[in-house]
């Protein structure tokens, strides 16, 4: 049996090698492209069952190699890639003739899912010789394993384990609550796995990582020319998850629409596709998480009161992990096997004062930065570069002002010259003398005694030459009075988002990858929303 030939269309070569060598021990057969001409020429001169298409590419995007492939008659199904969630890309994509859409990041199940809607469901790859088989097994099940333990050691966990285990076997659905990094996925995957469903599939659905349009159709699929490029029916999640779990993340993100026919599903147990004539008849559990405060939520609008009381029969409450501090070394040591296994030669153990400093943080992003933390350890090896970012914070003091970001020591601009501060200070003889504060260009310099009688300028506050002012936003493509309740929401949003990034590149001195690690999107995607929402870099103008 031939094996499905999958091309995979990406600028970024980590990408590429990592998709290249998960569907290759799958069974397919993998090609790659750098980039939307190289693509186009591969789907010229040979024969695919399956793209996978990166959106953002230089030169030519993803979205017009789409439009070239399916202009000159190509029909292969096509599924795209995109880091930006909730993006308009989605949509034009799907337009354009995409299969199906993937957000960036996406796990092997989702990614299995969407190359099985793809090649309709009856066609299976080809699988490696049997003698490897067992190994891949083993290590596939030891990472399903790995991703459902529970590690911990506090009273507040071992609460929740007790609670897990009490309504496992339930079908009511629960709520869990608790800020980003908790560890909901992991508390979800544990119900199931003590579920009567346990043998049937868990279906993951992010809520945040599509717009309304597409959401609905990822939830509940939709039928043939239900809209422009839906050119096969489509399963949703709800269909695949039948006799398993669904898990809704970021469920405080759903439109008020779709948290309608949410309701509907959990109150009757059907739903129609969309663009569908014909009722479905569903039996899924369903588990929800969200770091949002749904009662504040109600509040405002955002969310409905009933279908809140509907999904609030069992709410669970993840406290953050600066709450539980004795969790802090046993996770780490978790976090150290697992890496350790994946990078051949991790670390074995670390340092006493690394562990230290782990248990003395307050973990912001709870136990995902702390996983995040103990993976860069066993990469680098050098326990100074997560030293000093722990001890640092991983923040700019408010009162420091916006540097560039070669003065973070990552770029080719020279730091700026250092600046003065003459501030007047009385002596104990009654006169005065002026303390001189200096901002160097690395290090500390204590401050100098300027004797009184010298003339001395009126004290001046720091010289930024970075602090220029912003152009304003991008006017509206419509004049506000001709705008629709969904183009001001959009208006809004890409304001908030415009003011929320420009603050924290001003928190990073405008280091975009670390504001893109903060902001908890990638570095590309931050690229584009910072030519989106009209913002400049100052470094361009800056004059020294």
């Amino acid at each position: 049996m031939d094996r499905i030939a999958v091309l995979v269309v990406d600028d970024e070569e980590q990408v590429r090698t990592f998709l290249a060598e998960l569907l290759g021990s799958s069974g397919y057969q993998v090609r790659c492209a750098s980039s939307g001409s190289q693509a186009l020429e591969m789907l010229s001169g040979g024969s695919f069952d399956v793209v996978l298409m990166d959106v953002m590419m230089p030169e030519l995007s993803g979205l017009e190699v789409l439009r070239r492939y399916r202009a000159s008659g190509g029909n292969a199904p096509v599924i795209v890639l995109s880091a930006l969630s909730g993006a308009e890309d989605a949509m034009r994509a799907m337009k354009l003739g995409a299969s199906d859409y993937l957000s960036k990041p996406f796990s092997h199940e989702e990614l299995e899912d969407a190359m099985a809607r793809a090649l309709g469901g009856n066609r299976v790859p080809a699988r490696q010789p049997a003698a490897s088989a067992p190994q891949v097994n083993a290590v596939a099940a030891q990472a399903d394993s790995n991703e459902r333990i529970l590690i911990s050691h506090s009273p507040s966990m071992r609460r929740v384990r007790a609670l897990v285990e009490r309504i496992a076997d339930t079908d009511v659905p629960v709520l869990l609550l608790g800020e980003s990094g908790t560890g909901k996925e992991v508390i979800a995957r544990e119900i199931h796995a003590r579920s009567n469903r346990r043998n049937r599939p868990f279906i993951k659905v992010n809520c945040a990582a599509l717009p309304a349009e597409l959401l609905e159709s990822e939830l509940f699929g939709h039928e043939r020319g239900a809209f422009t490029g839906a050119t096969a029916e489509k399963p949703g999640k709800f269909e695949l998850a039948d006799q398993g779990t669904i898990f809704l993340d970021e469920i405080g993100e759903m439109a008020i629409r779709l948290q309608a026919k949410l309701l509907q599903v959990l109150q009757d147990e059907e739903f129609f596709r969309v663009g569908g004539k014909k009722s479905v008849r569903v039996d899924s559990r369903v588990v929800v998480a969200t770091n949002r405060e749904l009662e504040r939520e109600i509040e405002l609008g955002n969310f409905r009161e009933d279908l809140f009381y509907r999904l609030n029969v069992v709410a669970i409450r993840l406290p953050a992990l600066r709450e539980r501090p004795e969790d802090v070394v046993p996770l780490t040591d978790h976090f150290l096997k697992k890496y350790g296994r994946q990078y051949m030669s991790g670390v074995a153990e670390l340092p006493p004062e690394v562990l230290r400093a782990f248990t003395e943080y307050e973990w912001p992003g709870n136990v995902r930065e702390l996983e995040n933390m103990v993976r860069r350890l066993c990469v680098l090896k050098d326990a100074t570069l997560v030293l000093d970012e722990l001890r640092s914070g991983g923040r700019t003091p408010a009162s420091a002002p916006s540097l560039p970001t070669s003065y973070g020591g990552d770029g080719d601009v020279d730091p700026p010259a250092p600046t003065l501060v003459r501030t007047p200070v009385a002596t104990p003889g009654g006169g005065v003398a002026v303390q001189v504060l200096e901002m160097p260009s690395r290090g500390n310099v204590p401050a100098a005694e300027v004797p009184a009688n010298q003339v001395v300028a009126a004290p001046v506050r720091y010289a930024n030459p970075f602090d220029v002012p912003q152009p304003p936003p991008p006017p509206p493509s419509m004049p506000e009075a001709e705008m629709s309740l969904k183009d001001i929401g959009k208006r809004a949003a890409m304001l908030a988002e415009r003011e929320a990034i420009l603050a924290m590149l001003q928190r990073t001195a405008w280091n975009k990858r670390r504001a893109a690690s903060k902001l908890r999107i990638s570095y590309k995607a931050l690229l584009y929303k910072i030519k989106e929402c009209g913002i400049v870099d100052p470094r361009a103008s800056a004059e020294f």
